[in-house]
């Protein structure tokens, strides 16, 4: 299978030293000396043009960069008649473009698939779109480190739904965006920051007809990004390796 990615950063990184049943053959970065440094590692051809990047024979694109990334280039990759991964979920909180880009992709016969991210239960939350739901909320706490924060208390940093916090958070808070899709259901959110904290911790709390359900997940931040969890490294990596399985599992 091969892959292009979009942002040559940490993710983009893991992504190329952990390429097994597919292969990064296009990269792309609007810095051009960061796509460059990318290429000379990995092998894959370097680009700073969105147009000539959908040009090469990719079977799918990898976005691994940022939400304004998924906002500028979302839509060319499917007008090129690429499915798309989005791990910057949190671009979808915005209604108007989510219901343009998933109207496009509708039309073109493409896809759109979201990773777990940096959480783990997204499969069985999918429930709320056929089962009465009662509860769905997420706490997030992380050490001052990942939030840029001076703390030297624990303090809860926003309290409300999900897509207010992504829009106070962009780069910490796109697990709320994918709950609440998966879900079909806003998340009521809680973002706290702990001098304490050693890692990143989200709880998530789930109620309704089923029954209710507690998740923790403790998060090892990915190597050389604070801000950005491991597991959600792992589970683009994860995704892409089930694409062309003949077993599909909870998904």
């Amino acid at each position: 299978m091969k892959v292009g990615v979009i942002g040559c950063g940490n993710v983009g990184s893991i992504l190329a030293e952990r390429q097994t049943s597919f292969e990064i053959v296009a990269a792309y970065d609007s810095l051009p000396e960061r796509v460059a440094a990318f290429s000379d590692k990995y092998g894959a051809k370097p680009f700073s043009d969105i147009d000539v990047f959908l040009q090469e024979p990719l079977d799918i694109v990898v976005e691994v960069a940022s939400i304004d990334a998924v906002k500028d280039l979302a839509e060319k990759v499917l007008l090129a008649g690429r499915d798309l991964i989005l791990l910057s979920v949190g671009a979808l909180a915005d209604d108007a473009f989510r219901e343009e880009l998933l109207a496009t992709a509708k039309q073109l016969h493409r896809r759109i698939h979201i990773p777990s991210g940096a959480i783990m239960g997204l499969d069985n939350v999918r429930v709320g779109k056929i089962s009465r739901v009662d509860k769905l909320f997420l706490k997030t706490t992380k050490p001052p480190r990942s939030l840029h924060s001076d703390a030297h208390v624990s303090q809860c940093l926003f309290s409300g739904k999900a897509r207010d916090c992504v829009a106070l958070y962009p780069k910490n808070t796109n697990v709320a965006i994918s709950l609440s899709l998966a879900c079909g259901r806003e998340a009521d959110v809680e973002l706290w920051v702990d001098p304490k904290a050693e890692q990143n911790m989200h709880e998530i709390f789930f109620e309704g007809e089923f029954g209710d359900a507690y998740i923790r997940i403790r998060n090892l931040p990915a190597p050389e990004n604070p801000a950005t969890s491991y597991l959600a490294a792992l589970s683009v990596l994860s995704l892409l390796e089930s694409l062309e399985s003949p077993l599909v599992i909870g998904a």
